[in-house]
């Protein structure tokens, strides 16, 4: 017989967070969990984060060990901040930004098993971005299961 109380099978929300005027990779891993632990009640099901702008990407590394510096790094090589983009409006380079979510899409789905992200060791999950014009992101975090 299929569940028809959807509410409890899908939950949602959103949390704002201050990424600041430099580019930056965000670990949210914690948020993310603080969220599963409040909606998922134990569990299986899926997590979705996404990141709802045109300038902002969810990544899934390691962090803390200079993956996420290097992950920055490799983006300013293939994103160069110059003059060469198309879209012209902000600080100079910010058409780069808008094409940051084509390299690091703006959501991740995670498998999650009784209740917790089911994550390698070395995963986090992390918010990327690469604006200084836009200081204050929103993220939505979605359980379904």
């Amino acid at each position: 017989m299929a569940d028809n109380n959807h509410s409890t099978r899908f939950q949602t929300d959103t949390f704002e967070i201050t990424t600041g005027s430099r580019e930056v990779a965000l670990d949210i891993t914690g948020r993310c969990a603080e969220f599963l632990d409040e909606r998922a009640a134990g569990r299986d099901g899926l997590l979705n984060v996404f990141v709802p702008h045109a300038t902002a990407g969810i990544a899934v590394l390691e962090t803390g060990s200079g993956s996420d510096d290097d992950l920055l790094a490799t983006l300013r090589d293939l994103l160069p901040a110059d003059d060469r983009w198309r879209h012209r409006h902000g600080s100079p380079g910010h058409g780069r930004d808008h094409v940051l979510p084509g390299l690091v899409a703006p959501h991740a789905t995670l498998p999650v098993i009784g209740g917790r992200m089911a994550l390698g060791i070395w995963q986090s999950v992390v918010l990327v971005d690469t604006n200084g014009d836009n200081p204050r992101r929103t993220v939505r975090l979605s359980f379904l299961g």
